[in-house]
């Protein structure tokens, strides 16, 4: 069974980040790092409350040792070590500011040390940034990112599949980072059908 680690930060999108732990956890182990300002966000935008007790959330709604959860604040944990094997990191969604901290190395709490140790790892690595727009300096900083081999997918819809509700994009969104990711999943009609 694959071992993944999905960080979720403080920036709008959140629900992509809780849609793809509940599909990343159907097959795998995932280590959840949620940032301080993530827990805010979550509640804003999704009206599950974390900020007291995550785990009782994670406990009751995933399988037991499927989902076992960090917070941002705890960089001594085994994730933070080259030595923890997995099949890589996904930050989703990606706050600029930690998509700039990841790309000049500034690993101040566990979500950026352990993309920074991922990295030196030569591991997978996929950052799904926050909203548009983009200054020059967020471009220039994935540029830097994707020169290293890492996977920039902004969650930019598309409308062949002709979405009807709102869990339609946010399914084709999480397939699409699946699919960036390498991993099955039929979240979304692909374009051509089974063509």
């Amino acid at each position: 069974m694959e071992r993944y680690i999905l960080a979720i930060t403080g920036s709008s999108g959140s629900i992509l980040g809780i849609r793809l732990l509940e599909e990343l956890c159907k097959n795998s182990v995932v280590h959840l790092i949620l940032s301080e300002a993530a827990l805010v966000v979550i509640r804003s935008e999704i009206g599950i409350s974390l900020t007291e007790k995550p785990e009782d959330w994670i406990e009751k709604k995933f399988p037991a040792k499927k989902v076992f959860l960090h917070r941002d604040t705890h960089i001594w944990a085994p994730v933070a070590s080259g030595s923890f094997i997995s099949a890589g990191m996904l930050i989703v969604p990606c706050s600029m500011k930690t998509l700039s901290a990841v790309a000049n190395g500034y690993a101040s709490n566990l979500i950026e040390r352990v993309a920074d140790v991922t990295i030196k790892e030569g591991r997978k690595l996929l950052i799904c940034p926050r909203e548009m727009p983009f200054s020059a300096i967020h471009l220039e900083n994935m540029l830097k990112l994707a020169r290293l081999g890492v996977t920039i997918a902004p969650p930019v819809p598309a409308f062949y599949h002709k979405p009807q509700t709102m869990d339609d994009i946010i399914n084709f969104l999480v397939g699409k980072i699946l699919d960036s990711f390498g991993i099955k999943n039929d979240l979304y009609e692909r374009w051509g059908g089974d063509v």
